[in-house]
């Protein structure tokens, strides 16, 4: 079973732990590195995100990344869980100023941020953070333990903090177990009520759960991952790609068109994807299918931010302006991007 911090198998191998004292040393460092391994574009001259305060204005939107993680390595302010260290990370930084330097280039100026369990356990202090300086760049999909008393409590005091999702996944409890208990059942509740979304880490083998529960909370918004991982071992088979059409059913149910670097022949320009991309697309229309590029994990091993965006960009032939327009901004905005 895949770690549930990187979604799928992923080994860095290629990117270094840097060792400095020096922050800005290594944040010079690491970009280089992550631009030698990612063969992406990166900008240059800019003061790191991290160290300056208040929010970019963003007074013409462009595209919204619906899906990417960070990390710092900043330990001290914002602790790592489950044991892990700075020599875990992986790649070793991907904080905020080395997301917009791979995004911006690109006309993308707001991203939906994404909790790693696995590095911050259900610590969401660094994304908030972030969002808190950038307040109009980024909304955060958290993660809540929903077996502690009073998820609901929490989710809306994160609400206040611009979570407008939050992640549950099957890897945690099991895949028996996961969606049941007072617990789930009142985050689903809760999310009907804030427009939180609830926001699904899945396989193929999950959806059926996911249908049982949006039968049962027909008002709660909820989003699906990475097409639920079909393909993920190689072959994308047609009654998993079925079980997720299906969920188009329920009108509050959004599916992310995403890590690309991971599905299916894993090579891009991951042509490979656009039928699967076509019959999703149907079901859902789309105005209920958002890109996102699943970074950092979409920028190394000789994958780049480029090559994620130019397929919904550039390479589907059945997609009007307009439907562009909602793919790569309009959806992800409705979802993610309200005020509390």
């Amino acid at each position: 079973m895949t770690s549930v911090v990187s979604q799928f198998p992923l080994k860095n191998a290629d990117a270094p732990t840097v060792a400095t004292s020096n922050r800005r040393e290594f944040l010079q460092q690491g970009l280089a590195t992550t631009a030698m391994v990612a063969g992406g574009a990166f900008a240059t001259g800019r003061v790191a995100a991290e160290d300056q305060p208040g929010d970019e204005a963003v007074n013409k939107p462009g595209w919204i990344d619906a899906h990417s993680h960070i990390w710092t390595r900043d330990v001290k302010r914002f602790p790592l869980a489950n044991n892990k260290t700075v020599a875990d990370l992986d790649p070793p930084s991907f904080n905020v100023d080395e997301l917009f330097q791979q995004c911006e280039p690109f006309g993308v100026d707001r991203v939906v941020l994404i909790q790693h369990h696995t590095y911050h356990g259900w610590d969401n202090s660094y994304l908030v953070d972030a969002a808190r300086r950038f307040p109009k760049r980024f909304r955060v999909v958290a993660m809540v333990d929903d077996a502690a008393p009073h998820p609901d409590v929490a989710m809306k005091k994160l609400l206040k903090q611009r979570v407008t999702g939050f992640r549950i996944t099957s890897w945690i409890r099991g895949k028996d177990k996961w969606l049941e208990g007072a617990g789930m059942d009142l985050m689903w509740k809760t999310a009907a009520k804030t427009r939180q979304n609830m926001c699904g880490l899945v396989d193929a083998a999950d959806l059926p759960g996911i249908d049982r529960m949006c039968a049962k909370h027909p008002d709660t918004p909820v989003v699906i991952d990475h097409f639920a991982r079909i393909g993920v071992d190689g072959t994308i088979r047609a009654a998993d790609v079925k079980a997720l059409c299906n969920l188009a059913k329920h009108k509050h149910v959004t599916l992310k068109i995403s890590a690309y670097y991971a599905l299916g022949k894993k090579q891009a320009p991951y042509h490979d994807l656009i039928p699967m991309i076509r019959q999703v697309y149907d079901a859902f229309g789309p105005e209920r299918l958002m890109w996102a590029s699943d970074s950092p994990y979409q920028v190394v091993k000789g994958h780049t931010y480029q090559s994620s965006i130019e397929l919904v960009r550039d390479g589907l032939d059945f997609v009007s302006k307009t439907d562009r327009e909602w793919l790569l901004r309009k959806t992800a905005e409705r979802v993610y991007f309200f005020d509390a």
